[in-house]
């Protein structure tokens, strides 16, 4: 991938607490001459250090009140289209494969509890091949932002 440096990493660590930082503003933060922090930008795009540059929506401020965490078993081999009617559903936020007793972890969203009952019975639990799901109510979240540091 090449040569990930301190300036790279100073770089990295700003735009994850604000990824609309202009450049200007940027290399004055971080003391590096603009036209550098831009061509280091771009590097770090085209390597896809970078992914991509994005907005978190304040989701509550939207009324969605409620997450969930949902551990979910399938059949596997309708696991494909299982994983296609999930990522279908505006409520499910995330999909993960996983170890353990169970097979897919899904994030959902949901503006109530009634919402969330619906989302699980009424659309999860019917596609078909789900076997079990077990739900579990985010109460409070702690989030931080990563810290990444350079291989040695």
């Amino acid at each position: 991938m090449g040569k990930i440096d301190d300036t790279d990493m100073r770089i990295l660590a700003e735009l994850i607490k604000n990824s609309s930082l202009s450049v200007p503003k940027l290399s004055k933060k971080i003391d590096v001459n603009a036209s550098v922090v831009y061509s280091r930008i771009k590097r770090l795009l085209k390597r896809r250090l970078i992914k991509r540059f994005t907005v978190m929506v304040n989701e509550e401020l939207l009324g969605y009140l409620v997450t969930a965490i949902i551990g979910l078993n399938m059949d596997a081999k309708l696991r494909d289209s299982i994983l296609e009617e999930l990522l279908r559903f505006d409520e499910v936020r995330g999909i993960s494969e996983v170890t353990g007793r169970f097979d897919l972890i899904v994030e959902v969203k949901a503006r109530s509890l009634d919402e969330l009952h619906d989302t699980i019975s009424g659309k999860i639990g019917r596609i078909n091949g789900v076997t079990h799901t077990e739900t579990f109510i985010e109460m409070k979240k702690k989030e931080k932002e990563p810290h990444y540091t350079l291989p040695k």
